[in-house]
């Protein structure tokens, strides 16, 4: 059964790859993985581009556990010198957009659900989840089926981590900043240079270290990425506007980075997005425990996920390599994609089995 789980989930993988699915434009894949579902005798519903399934002995007393993994992709960058949606396997990797990030991991979790779709003695639910709009954090995608999926009690989510386990992830507030001048001749002594004023404020979340560091995700991480001023070089700006990516560990909410950050700088904060939360689990989780048993390296992880969405233990772990992700020509070896079927299973079998 699993050799012929591992053929049908390399040769979806191919068909995902073949499908274009940017973020917002996944329906297409989604009737595939809808289609894929349905061969297996998996009944399945659809909101959007999200499509998820119960597992076939669903029982309210038992918790549930999610698995998810996204089949949105970003845009193939400049520097493809492969057609980035024709698959392609050369030396044993599978080339094309999406097959690492996240591709391997959502075909390889559709195949682990398939696996125990039927088992009855599992002391959890399972809920199968393949989203959209993972890549742009869309309000149609995970978050628009939690309510349809009803109460989770753990998640585990598949992103290329070469099946190390990740038991804690950053978040991410981005701020949108203005620092504030006064217009004036360039070449006199008068007006205020919006410019100067940022570059305090720059030079503060470049320096600036939170008194709180984190076992798992260490320090808060906070990176001016854009700056905009002026309008021609003789004339002070008023103005200069500055973003700012900030990373959050699982010791300092992002409410509370925001409120030390209004208490440090000057500019005004035009614009803040806060709702993605640092996430993870308990290392003395018995999935941890389990995972740790069978010899799984974890981590913290530094990049996002829809973990963020979710306000219940999880962990990420999938294969491929973090990496691989968003490059020019993208790829995975199927050798991972099969080492990554058997390593869920074997996971879930020790975790999941009812002895």
């Amino acid at each position: 059964m699993i050799e012929n789980l591992i053929k049908e989930a390399v040769q979806l993988l191919k068909q995902l790859i073949a499908t274009p699915s940017l973020s917002r434009e996944e329906n297409d894949t989604a009737q595939l993985i809808e289609n894929q579902f349905n061969n297996w005798g998996i009944k399945t519903s659809r909101k959007h581009n999200n499509v998820y399934a119960f597992c076939n002995n669903y029982d309210d007393k038992k918790p549930t556990l999610l698995l998810n993994s996204h089949h949105d992709t970003v845009k193939p960058n400049s520097d493809w010198t492969m057609d980035p949606f024709k698959p392609t396997i050369k030396d044993g990797k599978l080339f094309g957009l999406g097959s690492n990030d996240a591709g391997a991991s959502l075909v390889s979790l559709m195949a682990l659900f398939a696996y125990f779709n039927k088992v009855e003695n599992l002391n959890h639910n399972m809920v199968s989840a393949a989203t959209g709009e993972e890549e742009n954090s869309g309000e149609n995608g995970i978050c628009s089926i939690l309510s349809e999926i009803g109460n989770i009690d753990l998640a585990i989510i598949g992103e290329p981590t070469g099946m190390q386990m990740a038991v804690a992830e950053k978040g991410l507030l981005v701020l949108r900043c203005q620092a504030k001048g006064k217009s004036g001749h360039a070449a006199r002594d008068t007006g205020i240079n919006a410019i100067t004023n940022a570059i305090k404020d720059i030079e503060w979340f470049h320096s600036h270290k939170f008194p709180k560091v984190s076992s798992t995700l260490g320090q808060v991480k906070m990176s001016v990425t854009i700056i905009n001023a002026g309008t021609q070089h003789n004339v002070l700006p008023d103005k200069c506007d500055f973003t700012v990516d900030i990373r959050s560990t699982d010791v300092c909410s992002n409410d509370e980075i925001l409120e030390i950050i209004k208490s440090n700088i000057d500019s005004e904060i035009l614009k803040s997005s806060l709702n993605l939360n640092p996430s993870g689990i308990s290392v003395d989780h018995t999935l941890v425990q389990t995972a740790k048993g069978m010899g799984v390296k974890t981590f913290g992880s530094p990049t996002l996920s829809d973990q963020a969405m979710l306000n219940v233990p999880s962990v990420k772990i999938g294969p491929g390599m973090s990496e691989r992700s968003h490059t020019a020509n993208e790829f995975v070896y199927l050798s991972e994609i099969e080492d990554g079927i058997i390593n869920y299973i074997q996971l879930l079998e020790k975790f999941l089995l009812v002895n």
